[in-house]
């Protein structure tokens, strides 16, 4: 390929498929929009009921779009869940592993309960559907895998010990599929948000001292947005980021740099 070849038309994603788990609410929901914003036909599993707000968003940017309710942590369930997408609308591009949880709990009350199940679903179901994935990416010769980190993978974690190792965990689980699926021509990244507006951050934004807390140590001075993630989850889903792999992305804001 020529420099003269490159055209916006690379981080054009019509005719790919792709899954999102927990694709219908929060900043999964943002994902599903971007992918379908850019062409893609989205399959999403999650525990979360659909409203239709979803479906009615990515099918206004003119993609498909298929809801099943799954528990991705239960045996079997990834298997269904790719098959399931295969068969409505042929084939499976992208992965993007974003269902996630995060108790909360102090040190001396956070036991094996909590762990178990968020190591569950952040990470041995991430694991079982990247593994499914796997199955019908490497014949195609093509993929994207893209797993949903978090600041924590880089960073400590008070009041949840269990999101924090597993964060880091779906680091390094990006960096192995990496190595292992690269010669296939399959990508496989992640993300890392940084503090965004959202329901599940809804206390701590409300409280002025929080508030101030993460303020303080965002250079941009704001929280992001889910818009803010968009354009990278188009860009690592693309043929625009086909030599980049084993990468974790922060979108923060500049969080990580105070």
């Amino acid at each position: 390929m020529a420099i003269t070849d490159f055209a916006l038309s690379y981080f054009d994603l019509e005719g790919k498929n792709a899954i999102v788990t927990g694709g219908n609410s929060g900043l999964g929901q943002a994902f599903s929009l971007a992918l379908a914003a850019g062409g893609a036909n989205v399959f999403v599993p999650s525990l979360a009921d659909d409203d239709g707000s979803t479906r009615a968003l990515v099918e206004g940017a003119g993609a498909g779009y298929e809801f099943v309710l799954s528990d991705i942590t239960e045996q079997g369930q990834p298997k269904d869940v790719v098959a399931a997408c295969v068969d409505r609308f042929g084939s499976v591009d992208v992965l993007i592993n974003s269902a996630g949880i995060c108790p909360l709990g102090e040190v001396l009350e956070f036991g094996r309960e909590k762990w178990d199940a968020t190591v569950q679903v952040n990470l041995t179901a991430a694991f079982e559907m990247s593994f499914e994935a796997a199955k019908y990416m490497v014949p195609q010769r093509s993929g994207k895998i893209i797993n949903i980190c978090s600041m924590f993978s880089f960073l400590g974690g008070r009041l949840s010990p269990a999101y924090s190792a597993t964060k880091h965990g779906i680091s390094g689980l990006t960096k192995a599929y990496c190595d292992e699926l690269a010669e296939h021509n399959i990508q496989v990244n992640g993300i890392a948000p940084g503090y965004y507006a959202t329901a599940i951050t809804t206390n701590t934004r409300s409280n002025p001292v929080t508030n101030q807390r993460v303020l303080d140590h965002i250079p941009a001075q704001r929280w992001g947005e889910p818009e803010d993630l968009m354009g990278a989850v188009v860009f690592l889903a693309s043929r625009a980021s086909d030599y980049v792999n084993g990468h974790v992305l922060a979108v923060d804001g500049g969080y990580l740099v105070r």
